[in-house]
């Protein structure tokens, strides 16, 4: 009996402690600016936040501690935060070197371009969304392990917070007692085994999610690092999920898996430096064609929400996107014209038929003529003392991914296989049309609209940023940077200002319900239609680097997204 009591002591006291950690898992704070000297972390959940300026006063860098939040994200944000899904890493470190790291989700060797067609040759979009069917090898920790080769710290200690998150648990937030409730019918009716994320009385703020077999896959990939995850135990339990749910995924396929350091996008604009995210990301061509597309208009004089402003910006998304759809997938499968499309003499002939003042029509404004030549998500940003910047944007595609948690595994599967084009012409979840290069292959990256992004003034870190919202990243990164570059608002207002947002189809403007009327009503002058969204437009993460050298970390107002620093 004195066993049994000095052990219960031991677990209170242990409690005890994690609960009075620098930021306790049950009394948080969202916290949506801060101000830092040292290091700044802003994220999609505060405790996410917190266990990265953990690691950066603990003797860790920008991807130290990169590694760290995405980690945490895996625990306290199951909504987009991921082992089961994949993402983009965008680097500038203090030596100079820029670096992009692709672990986005592949095909199964077993897919097959018209697999998610009826026997009509009609697609079922439900299936490419919902259920087994709909995942992609997960990338996520793969990428870790590449992005941990510019680390100092080891994995053992970046690890550690997650686990402890996911052990002893966290008091979940009013928005994720919100989400959990709304899907869980469907975690009910796709799961084949119990999980963590579904109890008998609705979930409400406050409750303690405790992830014991989460707990279990974090602690093999600390025990065994990436042979933790894509081979042994956790591997098994993915190819016994996959089999219970008719789902496509192997063991072989996780063993093959690899993430990819890739030459990152750069481009000048004005007196700054771009950097972003390559294919298979369409984020960084389309924002340099945007950027490219209005960079010789007078945006600054005519200011900030002026209607000539927002159509200007509108015109160039609808040219960029219908590029997108033509012409974009990966680059390891397709010959895409990258050097074409982003030219000056390009994108300037792309803005010959704009007419100011004049709604343009997506049913005149192709994709561009070329040349023949040989042929839920949610992002995070970090920078150091030292110097080094990171933005990664990190995805299960919708919300909880296909809706899946993997039996025994704890972490839920993305749904990526929506991101390849199913069939020609046939929109995915976020409406975004594909052709050809963007069909689906075995063992190919599905093309993402993720947009990691540094902007470097000087030579050095000025903006770290980027966004979830499927086919809205791009637009909302593009306006975050034109807000700041070109309308100077202060880092606040230029992440939480109302956005807009244009993708060539549907033709429509859509716009978050804060969108001032009169504006909306010059743009139905012009002769758009403009649709006002129930929901908000993205979710930014912003760190400016001032001249002084002091950092301001922005939190999205739209979410629990929070900063923190020191």
């Amino acid at each position: 009996m004195r066993t049994t009591w000095l052990f219960l002591a031991l677990i209170v006291t242990a409690h005890a402690t994690y609960a009075q950690s620098p930021t306790n898992p049950y009394r948080y704070q969202v916290q949506k600016q801060v101000t830092a000297r040292h290091g700044a972390v802003v994220s999609a959940h505060p405790l996410a936040s917190a266990a990265g300026v953990q690691i950066l006063q603990e003797g860790g860098n920008a991807v130290d501690a990169a590694i760290a939040t995405q980690l945490a994200l895996a625990v306290v944000y199951p909504e987009a935060g991921n082992l089961g899904g994949g993402g983009f890493l965008v680097g500038h470190l203090r030596n100079g070197l820029n670096i992009t790291i692709d672990y986005r989700e592949k095909a199964p060797g077993k897919a097959y371009r018209d697999m998610y067609l009826d026997s009509a040759g009609k697609a079922d979009t439900r299936l490419s969304q919902e259920g087994h069917l709909a995942a992609g090898v997960p990338g996520a920790v793969a990428g870790f392990f590449t992005s941990l080769r510019y680390a100092k710290l080891p994995m053992k200690k970046l690890i550690a917070p997650a686990i402890l998150l996911a052990e002893k648990g966290f008091a979940i937030t009013e928005a994720e007692a919100r989400n959990l409730n709304r899907y869980a019918k469907m975690f009910r009716q796709l799961n084949t085994r119990p999980c963590a994320f579904v109890k008998a009385t609705p979930w409400k703020a406050g409750d303690t999610l405790v992830q014991p077999d989460l707990a279990g896959t974090l602690k093999r990939i600390r025990d065994k690092g990436r042979a933790g995850f894509y081979e042994g135990e956790t591997a098994r339990l993915i190819a016994a999920e996959m089999q219970r749910g008719k789902g496509f995924i192997t063991t072989a396929d996780l063993k093959a898996y690899e993430a990819k350091e890739r030459t990152p996008v750069v481009f000048p604009y004005k007196d700054y430096t771009i950097v972003t995210m390559p294919l298979p990301s369409s984020g960084g061509i389309a924002l340099q064609q945007l950027m490219g597309m209005v960079e010789d208009y007078p945006l600054a004089k005519w200011g900030f929400h002026a209607p000539q402003s927002i159509q200007l910006m509108v015109e160039a998304e609808r040219r960029a996107y219908a590029d997108r759809a033509q012409y974009l997938g990966d680059a390891d499968f397709v010959k895409v014209p990258v050097e074409q499309l982003t030219s000056k003499a390009y994108l300037a002939e792309r803005m010959q038929d704009y007419e100011p003042q004049q709604a343009g029509s997506s049913a005149t404004v192709k994709a561009g003529k070329l040349l023949q030549e040989s042929m839920e998500t949610t992002h995070l940003s970090v920078v150091d003392s030292e110097g080094n910047a990171v933005a990664v944007t990190t995805t299960l595609n919708g919300s909880y991914g296909c809706k899946v948690v993997v039996g025994g595994a704890g972490f839920f599967l993305n749904n990526e296989m929506d991101d390849f084009s199913i069939k020609p012409g046939v929109p995915n979840m976020y409406g975004l049309v594909g052709a050809a290069a963007n069909a689906i292959a075995p063992g190919k990256r599905m093309l993402s609209s993720m947009t990691p992004t540094i902007v470097l003034l000087d030579k050095r870190p000025y903006l770290v940023t980027g966004t979830p919202g499927g086919s809205t990243i791009i637009t909302s990164v593009f306006q975050t940077l034109m807000n700041i570059l070109e309308f100077s608002l202060p880092p606040d207002q230029a992440v939480n200002a109302p956005k807009f947002h244009h993708q060539w189809l549907p033709d429509e403007i859509h716009v978050e319900p804060q969108f001032p009327a009169d504006i909306i009503d010059s743009l139905e002058q012009m002769g758009y239609k403009v649709v006002t969204l129930r929901g908000t437009i993205g979710r930014t993460e912003l760190i400016k680097v001032n001249g002084d050298g002091t950092l301001e970390a922005v939190g999205d107002g739209r979410g629990d997204d929070s900063a923190a620093g020191y």
